[in-house]
């Protein structure tokens, strides 16, 4: 199939599909003689793999390690659950720092009157929050 099926079938960009094979997560697609790529069902499993790890938040780099340990009949399910783990790890961090950054802005939400007046002090907050210019 050319790309652009592939494309359709995985649920992925063309664009998303060449610039994975530039990074190596997807071999380098066959060529027809006119210089087409042309993709393989294997390739279709790789690209629902790259796909489902990157819905999941994976990184570009983890998504790698994980296509080597999925490709190696011979891995321990411990190095996938091991990056698994920190990934998760990391995710919970990340939803800290949301749950933070909501809770902060929403008590600079409901101190403003939100009336015609100038005073605002989620304006004055974002000014001076930050301590580089006192």
């Amino acid at each position: 199939m050319n790309i652009g099926q592939a494309a359709r079938r995985s649920g992925l960009s063309a664009k998303m599909i060449r610039y994975y094979e530039s990074i190596g997560l997807l071999r380098p697609a066959t060529r027809s003689e006119s210089g087409y790529r042309l993709y393989q069902q294997e390739d279709l499993h790789s690209l629902a793999f790259i796909k489902r790890s990157r819905d999941l938040g994976f990184s570009l780099e983890e998504v790698a390690r994980l296509l080597t340990l999925w490709q190696d009949r011979q891995r321990a399910s411990a190095d996938v659950k091991a990056l698994a783990t920190q990934h998760i790890e990391a995710l919970n961090k990340r939803i800290e720092e949301l749950v933070s950054l909501r809770d902060t802005l929403g008590e600079l939400v409901a101190h403003c009157q939100g009336d015609d007046r100038p005073d605002c002090p989620i304006l004055k907050d974002l000014a001076n929050g930050s301590g580089c210019c006192h």
